[in-house]
């Protein structure tokens, strides 16, 4: 599916705003903590030194840059942060700020830290604001009996409960994929008067369409919709969307699109990120070129989240010269640099067997000295096997094992690996295969089918084969009746 390109060219030719000023901003504590991006930085050094420099700190911009900190999840320096705010002497925690600190403990340390914290509190501090927060570390842990049992004990000492609670519970048992038993929970939240909320329905109207029962969530939306306090919001709406469109009814799924789009509000992309999503699954392309104008032309600048989302969208609609073209004007915006914005389109390419493309790419972010990960030429070159080209497999594979020491986690797969061993011992090439095993070791562990196919390279080449049996059995990797059958083939060259 291609796009228009004078109409894609003339939307990607309006360019984000930015506004720059030369004013000389005054340094602020917020603005000398807000750049410690390295989670390991220390931001308690940061406060001392600001005090020790006589220097007062305010307790509101404390909360503020606490606050930050949680949004951007840099939780250890907002634990760092609150910790300080109440050992220094200066303030007095009420049960807010406690509430905080066991929520940012219960996230660094987990529930069992957060249960003792919890327990050393004063009773006047034992209120619905530190249980809730509690509860919220048990729902995080994943421990729905905990969860259960301590909501239960709050509802017992008469603490005041809003929908939080219960959207907690809600929201665990989405996780735990036991749908069946949210509408439960609504139904019990209003039996008791608490009032369920915007995301309160939203969770219910997921667990419907999670069970594919259409005729449930719309009567949990009509409910909700006929709720005086409750205003109607773009999330809820673009949800029932997303849940048409998996079921296949499309007329409906654009219809609350639209209701939801009349909801956004045009400072925040969130929205019409979502909505160019679903757009795209629905093969949509001039809405989801519309929602890409109006996002351009609302915010103030399009940063890296925006441009990965229309890049995926176009990705999806077989755009793929558009999504090039759209990768230059990022690489020309001021956003900082994210391997995963290129990655989109290059694992575009790989999807639809365009390897050369991808390759090109890929070789052209390295000679601009980009770093790269192995799992994308991993990727790559499992395609090339597919495709048959050999030669330039083995190369991105080696390429792949060279980039392993600077990333963790990533391991090559093993049928791609066998592919490689078994084509480089069938076309004789037992050096190559020999060289190729040895750059494995430090990645994966040779295995006993790893030697086999050596050792019918080595028969097969007529090479003594005592060597590489001693270097198997070093890799406690015994013989068995495998072995024997490949060995029965192999004669021992006279001398």
């Amino acid at each position: 599916m291609q796009l228009n390109r004078r109409v894609f060219q003339s939307l990607t030719g309006i360019t984000c705003r930015f506004y720059h000023s030369d004013k000389r901003k005054k340094v602020t504590l917020y603005s000398k903590i807000s750049p410690l991006g390295d989670p390991n930085y220390s931001v308690t050094n940061e406060l001392d030194e600001w005090v020790c420099k006589g220097k007062k700190v305010r307790f509101a911009e404390l909360q503020r840059i606490i606050l930050d900190l949680r949004k951007r999840k840099r939780f250890n320096q907002a634990l760092e942060a609150s910790e300080w705010m109440k050992s220094s002497g200066i303030f007095t925690f009420s049960s807010t700020e406690h509430a905080v600190q066991l929520d940012l403990i219960g996230k660094v340390h987990g529930f069992h830290a957060a249960e003792s914290y919890f327990n050393n509190l004063n009773e006047e501090d034992k209120n619905d604001k530190t249980y809730g927060a509690l509860l919220h570390c048990y729902v995080r842990q994943g421990d729905i009996k905990k969860a259960l049992t301590h909501l239960k004990m709050m509802q017992e000492k008469g603490l005041s409960l809003s929908s939080v609670a219960f959207n907690d519970i809600m929201s665990l048992y989405t996780r735990t994929g036991e749908y069946e038993k949210i509408p439960d929970v609504l139904r019990h939240m209003k039996e008791i008067g608490v009032r369920p909320d915007n995301l309160s329905y939203r969770i219910c109207i997921n667990s419907y369409g999670a069970r594919s029962d259409i005729e449930g969530m719309e009567r949990v939306l009509n409910e909700m919709e006929n709720q005086s306090y409750i205003v109607m919001d773009w999330n809820t709406y673009a949800a029932v969307a997303n849940i048409y469109v998996k079921s296949g009814l499309n007329d409906k799924a654009n219809s609350f699109l639209k209701k939801a789009e009349e909801k956004i509000d045009n400072k925040e992309g969130l929205g019409y990120n979502y909505l160019i999503s679903v757009y795209s699954r629905l093969g949509n392309r001039d809405e989801v070129i519309r929602l890409w104008f109006l996002e351009k032309s609302a915010l103030k600048r399009c940063i890296n989240r925006d441009y990965i989302n229309m890049l995926e969208a176009l990705v999806r609609l077989d755009a793929l010269e558009e999504a090039e073209q759209l990768l230059k004007e990022w690489e020309t915006s001021d956003n900082c640099y994210d391997i995963r914005v290129p990655y989109i389109v290059i694992i575009g390419y790989i999807d639809k067997k365009l390897y050369e493309k991808a390759e090109t790419m890929l070789e052209d972010l390295s000679t601009k000295g980009k770093t790269l990960t192995p799992n994308i030429w991993g990727r790559l070159a499992a395609g090339y096997l597919d495709k048959g080209k050999f030669e330039s497999a083995v190369k991105c594979i080696k390429v792949a094992l060279s980039l392993k020491k600077d990333s963790k986690g990533w391991k090559p797969d093993p049928k791609v690996i066998m592919k490689i061993l078994s084509l480089l011992g069938e076309n004789g090439s037992v050096d190559d295969a020999e060289s190729f095993l040895s750059s494995l070791r430090p990645v994966v562990s040779v295995n006993r089918e790893m030697y086999h196919v050596l050792l019918k390279s080595y028969i097969a080449g007529g090479k003594e084969v005592e060597r590489l049996l001693n270097s198997m059995r070093a890799d406690n990797i015994d013989e068995n009746e495998e072995t024997k059958v490949i060995l029965e083939e192999y004669k021992p060259i006279s001398s």
